[in-house]
């Protein structure tokens, strides 16, 4: 079957620097982000646009432009009166209404932010789900996080998403590891807990080539450092285990690794250097209709 892959920007954020890499030192992470005057470090939000002869399926929705004012400051939304994400799908000749399915690997709301309108839109009424013909697929365990957060990331969820998503016959549910009835040949999930329980990786592959996205297991080629995780992951060992574990495979199957975050990079392999650390190889800026059949 012939697959091609995109990859999409929408809205950007900055975040700071210091949650996004733990207890790393701040002498260490800056040689691989510049900050702001915030100690923020700017973030892409991209998504995976998968094309096939049949469908067209959409990994994540980015951040969105859902923020009202203050907090798209405090997050440092790019251009938030704006859904860039849209925008950029219109730029290839793609209409949200085309998307077929969009397969979100956990609720946090710079992964699922786009799914609702613009914040002005919104303060005018309109609160309806975008991709209306698209399927909504998400994880149990992290669909149920959603609906039932911890005290230490609730701040992470959207709880008019929530409202939306709930008993919503767009909304599909899966628990294993296929789509049911659904390319079982060539879409295979696989889940972590480390970031937030239940966070659902896919992995499309083709005839020869794979591709896995990494989601917040490793949001950019900066978090390849196995030792490396955020502050916002829930569980900080067993992330690392998880990772090391997932990189493993990748390097025994030759999968690249789609990156939602990473600023500058969409997509790499990974390799071991001669020491054994976790380097990116054949980087990629940007993707468009990458054929992976």
């Amino acid at each position: 079957m012939n697959i091609r892959v995109s990859s999409i920007e929408g809205n950007r954020q900055k975040l700071d620097g210091g949650a996004m890499f733990g207890n790393a030192p701040k002498a260490l992470w800056n040689r691989w982000h510049n900050v702001d005057t915030h100690n923020r470090i700017e973030l892409a939000c991209r998504s995976l646009l998968v094309e096939t002869p049949n469908h067209k399926i959409l990994c994540e929705t980015g951040i969105g432009a859902f923020f009202e004012p203050k907090l798209a400051q405090r997050y440092g939304i790019q251009d938030p009166g704006e859904h860039k994400l849209i925008q950029n799908l219109q730029a290839k000749g793609i209409d949200h209404t085309d998307i077929n399915f969009i397969i979100l690997s956990h609720l946090h709301f710079d992964h699922a932010g786009g799914l609702l309108p613009t914040f002005d839109s919104i303060e005018k009424g309109n609160k309806d789900l975008l991709f209306p013909n698209a399927k909504i697929i998400i994880g149990k365990a992290a669909y149920q996080r959603c609906l039932h957060p911890h005290a230490r990331d609730r701040a992470s969820f959207i709880p008019l998403l929530r409202d939306l998503l709930t008993n919503n016959p767009r909304v599909l549910i899966v628990e294993g590891d296929q789509l049911e009835d659904v390319y079982p040949n060539h879409i295979r999930f696989f889940y972590t807990h480390g970031h937030t329980p239940g966070q659902m990786h896919t992995c499309f592959t083709g005839n020869q080539k794979s591709i896995f996205f990494c989601g917040d297991l490793i949001p950019g080629r900066s978090w390849l450092h196995i030792p490396i995780t955020m502050g916002y992951d829930r569980y900080p060992e067993l992330l690392i285990d998880e990772k090391d574990k997932m990189i493993s495979k990748a390097v025994k199957h030759d999968w690249w690794m789609f990156y939602t975050h990473d600023p500058d990079k969409s997509m790499s392999k990974v390799k071991y250097d001669k020491n054994g650390r976790v380097i990116p190889d054949q980087e990629h800026e940007s993707l468009d209709q990458f054929e992976i059949s």
